[in-house]
Order: structure tokens, then sequence, then C-alpha cells
């Protein structure tokens, strides 16, 4: 099982797709938003992605309690400053596309609303990703699915009937290829809250390429995920914490990011597969099991005894599993001490 975003194939026989989410680290400096895309192609990652969306398609201004931030790192802010410190203007996305892909890196994005997905529809967008807090909007995810292309869902907040609903609507609609991240929405996410499990029962539940949205410092959670069976790793991505911008303290820095990229890498080259063949690395050693060995000299026509034959290493002898069957067998041949004994010695 797998689906495939710009000719790159994503499930369990791939190396994991790690997806560095800019967000808002640009800090509204188009030069910062092209650097990081290079930078993480540098990194390793596989994909950058982005947010579609103005203010207005998110909130509206209004001084009401119920538009301010009380808590966690955006305190004091209304949700219209919020967004309109951290959006990425529409009229970048042309240049940010067009960027990306001559540094051979997949750009993709999380519209939210239609203007935005038919903006990015125009550009060509290889897949889209419905972001947590939209996961309930199923007009959105409607729209979104309607373009016909590979949709990722991220499912931070999402209750089980509230995830149903929406990969329902995916399906339904055109039968997009998909994928499920599991994601909880702290900012950043305590490591004990971060129930890998869950997204294994996404996985398995729904029959989908999963993986994970990853908001933990560090990359041991990550790392983790992909140890469980995660397909695709997206973490947020900066190219330096100090420049202070809405998502910046729990992104990951470029030595990071590329460290992310070669332990996800090799932790999945571990899973390999089911199998029970003899492995190449273990041919040598073969000689090294037990086996049966004349542990006293024996003579031609001696009897074999627990105090003559012993089943020790090395195992160029008979296995030891057949010791009684030789007790009480006589020997064809004089047999040393430290000989193997063969079959052809009974």
């Amino acid at each position: 099982m797998f689906i495939e975003i710009d000719g790159r194939r994503i499930g369990r026989d791939y190396k994991p797709y790690i997806i560095a989410e800019l967000s808002a680290n640009h800090g509204g400096d188009l030069q910062c938003a092209l650097e990081s895309i290079a930078v993480a192609k540098e990194c390793g990652a596989d994909a950058v992605k982005i947010q579609t969306y103005v203010p207005d398609a998110m909130t509206i201004q209004c001084d009401r309690e119920d538009f301010y931030v009380r808590d966690g790192l955006w305190k004091g802010k209304s949700l219209y400053e919020l967004y309109e410190w951290a959006h990425t203007p529409y009229e970048w996305h042309d240049e940010l596309f067009e960027f990306a892909r001559k540094n051979g890196i997949t750009i993709f994005s999380s519209p939210f609303d239609e203007i935005g997905c038919d903006l990015l529809e125009r550009l060509n967008a290889p897949a889209y990703k419905v972001a947590s807090f939209e996961a309930t909007d199923i007009p959105l995810i409607r729209h979104i699915s309607g373009k016909d292309r590979p949709v990722i869902l991220s499912t931070g907040m999402a209750n089980l009937d509230e995830i149903t609903e929406a990969v329902s609507c995916i399906e339904n609609n055109k039968g997009n290829s998909m994928a499920i991240l599991h994601c909880i929405s702290g900012y950043p996410t305590p490591i004990d809250q971060s129930n890998l499990r869950t997204m294994v029962d996404l996985g398995e539940r729904f029959g989908k390429v999963f993986g994970l949205s990853d908001h933990t410092i560090g990359s041991d959670v990550a790392v983790a995920a992909v140890a469980l069976g995660a397909s695709i790793i997206e973490k947020h991505f900066t190219l330096s914490r100090s420049d202070k911008s809405p998502d910046s303290e729990f992104s990951m820095e470029p030595d990071e990011l590329k460290e992310l990229c070669l332990r996800t890498e090799v932790v999945w080259q571990s899973l390999g597969k089911v199998s029970y063949e003899r492995k190449k690395a273990e041919e040598y050693n073969l000689r090294f099991r037990r086996s049966l060995y004349a542990v006293e000299d024996i003579s031609a026509g001696e009897e074999f005894s627990l105090e003559n034959i012993r089943r020790i290493r090395p195992g160029f002898g008979i296995p030891p599993k057949y010791q009684d069957e030789l007790i009480g067998k006589t020997a064809k041949r004089d047999i040393a001490r430290g000989d193997p004994i063969l079959w052809e010695d009974l």
C-alpha cells in the first residue's frame, strides 16, 4: 500500500517521507522563505510544506474575548493579529513553487479556504494537506478532495467520529489516495502525551498510509514513530530559533532536520521485512553453533556415552538434537578428542 506524491512513492516499503513544515517561520521575509526551501533540500527533506491563507480566510477582526489567545506561545494576540503575522502571502506562491521545483524538492501546502485551494490548483500542487484545525471543516475538505490529488489528513484534536467523517468525505469524493497523520496539537507537545499507539491504530483502522505530524521538541518521538511503521514525518522547520516567529520555538534547525532525515532512514532500514531465511551476515557464524564432539578419545567399537561425547561449539558435527540416538551406538573408527562426531562414524 502506498500513495504517490510528485513521483515519490510513500508507504511502509519505502524510506520515510520527511516534510519540512515552513509554516510561519519565514517571518514575513520572502528571501528567508526561499533560503529555507533550499536548506531543507540540503538537509535531506523530501518536501517542504507551506500554508495558504490570508487572515480574512481564517477569522475576522473583532475585539470580543472569543477572538483572543489567552494561553500558550501566542498569549495576548488576537486571532487576526496572529494570522496576519504568520501568513504566507498569495503573491509569494508562484516564486516559492518555481524555486522549489528548480531546487528539486517537492512543495505543497495546506489551503484554509476554497480560494487558497484554487490558487494551489493553478500552481499544479502535487498534493494537499488538511490541517488539524480544519479537520472538521467538511465543506473545505470536500472542496480539497474534489481536486483529485493525494490528500494528507492531520488529526490533531479530532475524535474518532470526526476523523471517520473526514476520511469518508475524502474517500467519497473521487476516491482520492490519502494518508492520515496522527497529531497532537500542542505547541510544543509534551512527549508523554504523544500516544504513538494511536497512530498505528489509525493506519490499521482506516487501512491507510499513516504517519506523524510531530510538535514535540527534538527527533526522538519521530524516530519512534518510524519504528512503529510511520511512512510520513512532518516537523516544523526554521533556519534559526533565534529568529522569533510564531512557530520557531518548537521548530527544528537545519542540523536537527538533517539528523532526523538520517535517523529515520536508518530505523526504517532496520525494520526490513518478515523473513526467517538465514542472512548473509550470519553465514560465517553458522560454524559456531553447537554440535556433537568427542570430548575423550573413542576407540573403534566403543559405545558413545555422555562421558565421551558432548554438545559443544563449533558446529561441524551432528546436530545436538540427535544426541539420544547416538548414546549406546558404537564407533566405526578411532575418534580423537576434539573430533566432530559424523554420521559415518556410527
